[in-house]
């Protein structure tokens, strides 16, 4: 059973989660930036109450969580804690009926931080950056009920062993929080599946397959083999990611994201299996929503299940 995701943002629902920029922030007395600060998270949480109610009423079994879902919650000079905002109660209670209502439809939710988390950066400033971003989204994580914050595996640096060396030491700085939650994803340009299976295995952290950058960016693994090695790096239910390239495979960039997914690119061999795939693509719900239909015609006139069309009480 295939639980297909969608990732942050919609093109055609109004639901909209809304951020500020620190500039604007920076401009406000400290207690007029709190205050709007406050009002916008109290809106992107009911915001993401409004998206989980389109996710179960659409078949969607997992939604990916906005890393801005608190807007500018670790910037250096205008961010702050939860308990400095007027209405970190009411905030925490909306986000917590969020979770409520993800485990009352067996629905799951995800973070994918920003490009700038680097566990293996050789700048020190870079790596506890990274990290007050990783334990700020595992706050949230814990009140929506989130199992997966994915992160990539950083640069290279001209020496990958080292640099996967530094990765996994810089994991012991994390919380449990953090730990509990953390996958790591195979990338289009540096780290293949099989670079990335040693460190899993060392850590403990499940890998997120993503096979659109491992056919960018291809080992000695086929994508069955692959997917076979990601599955058994996990404790929970897989998840994995799905895209497929906008000028096609032949194309000048294949790495770059189409609107859609072509069918051709969901592999045969994770039909069968229990796992999240969550929807890279442009077109956002439309895009999920017609992968549903397309992975429907393909296999019939067998059914092919998707979870999160199950409700509570199946």
């Amino acid at each position: 059973m295939i639980r297909l995701g969608l990732c942050c943002l919609f093109r055609e629902q109004p639901i909209r989660f809304v951020t500020t920029t620190a500039t604007s922030i920076g401009k406000m007395k400290r207690p007029d930036a709190l205050a709007k600060l406050s009002r916008l998270c109290m809106e992107n949480a009911d915001a993401l109450l409004a998206a989980l109610q389109f996710c179960t009423d659409n078949g969607i079994g997992c939604f990916r969580v906005n890393s801005q879902i608190l807007p500018i919650k670790t910037h250096p000079t205008c961010g702050y804690e939860v308990d400095d905002l007027p209405d970190a109660d009411e905030i925490i209670l909306r986000f917590k009926e969020c979770g409520q209502f993800v485990k009352n439809h067996k629905l799951r939710t995800c973070f994918h931080p920003d490009q700038f988390v680097v566990m293996n950066s050789p700048r020190p400033d870079v790596v506890e950056k990274s990290i007050q971003e990783l334990e700020y989204q595992a706050e949230v994580a814990e009140w929506i009920g989130a199992d997966v914050i994915n992160i990539h595996g950083g640069g290279a640096y001209g020496d990958k062993e080292k640099a996967l060396a530094d990765f996994a030491r810089n994991l012991d700085r994390l919380s449990a929080r953090v730990r509990s939650r953390l996958t790591v994803e195979n990338d289009d340009k540096t780290y293949t599946p099989n670079d990335l299976f040693p460190i899993c295995k060392a850590t403990g952290i499940p890998l997120v397959y993503d096979v659109h950058h491992h056919r960018c960016n291809p080992d000695e693994l086929s994508i069955e083999q692959a997917t076979k090695k990601a599955l058994a790096t996990w404790d929970r239910e897989p998840m994995f990611h799905i895209s497929s390239p906008i000028e096609g495979w032949e194309g000048p960039k294949p790495e770059r994201h189409h609107d859609f997914i072509d069918v051709i690119d969901f592999p045969e061999c994770w039909n069968e299996l229990v796992l999240t795939v969550e929807v890279e693509a442009k077109a956002k719900e439309p895009a999920v929503l017609k992968l549903k239909t397309d992975l429907e015609q393909r296999h019939a006139p067998k059914k092919v299940r998707f979870i999160g069309e199950m409700r509570a009480e199946d």
